[in-house]
């Protein structure tokens, strides 16, 4: 198999694994489906990855990265408190909430994570150590103290309030909470 050829398989796997990890957790995500879901057998699978652990190791970052991206994109050139609001409102938006195989994979994945492989467990504390050091950035740039720290709030207000309103969607206490957090957010940014 030519590199190229290869490299588009494995971008097939990461994206099939991607929606179904995003959707369904690690342990709601099989590695024949992942397979399937790319157009390709099983036996296959082996030629890209050493196990199913190193699978949600390197989809779990292409997937925060993803995530992080569109964050990005939805605040545009905004800056600190303005961008963090941006973002915010993207994250915890009924968008977000109802498209779960293209978000955040953090809902459907932290809990299981934390009985995940060291590699899985890794791969989270980078990718939360990123996100938060560019939320503290803004906060910084907001005039907000100890910016780490209100970084690391932030984010897991977002996190939890996006699970806590995917876990009860359908019903009004859904929405309720994806504005509390909005508005909870909001409150604590300078200016």
């Amino acid at each position: 198999m030519n590199a190229t050829k290869k490299d588009d398989s494995r971008r097939r796997i990461l994206n099939s694994a991607g929606s179904l990890l995003r959707e369904r957790g690690i342990s709601g995500t099989s590695v024949a489906e992942v397979m399937g879901g790319a157009g390709m057998t099983v036996g296959g699978f082996y030629a890209h990855f050493s196990s199913k652990e190193a699978l949600v190791a390197e989809t779990l970052r292409d997937a925060l990265r993803q995530s992080r991206a569109r964050l990005a994109a939805a605040a545009g050139r905004k800056s600190g408190a303005e961008r963090v609001k941006a973002m915010s409102r993207a994250y915890l938006s009924r968008t977000h909430r109802d498209s779960p195989e293209t978000g955040c994979p953090l809902p459907a994945t932290a809990g299981e994570a934390a009985r995940a492989d060291a590699a899985v467990r890794a791969v989270l504390a980078g990718e939360l150590d990123v996100m938060a050091a560019g939320l503290a950035q803004q906060l910084a740039e907001a005039g907000a103290p100890a910016s780490r720290s209100e970084a690391l709030a932030l984010a897991s207000t977002m996190v939890g309030g996006l699970t806590l309103a995917r876990a009860v969607k359908g019903m009004p206490l859904s929405d309720e909470i994806l504005k509390a957090c909005r508005d909870h957010i909001e409150r604590g940014l300078p200016g």
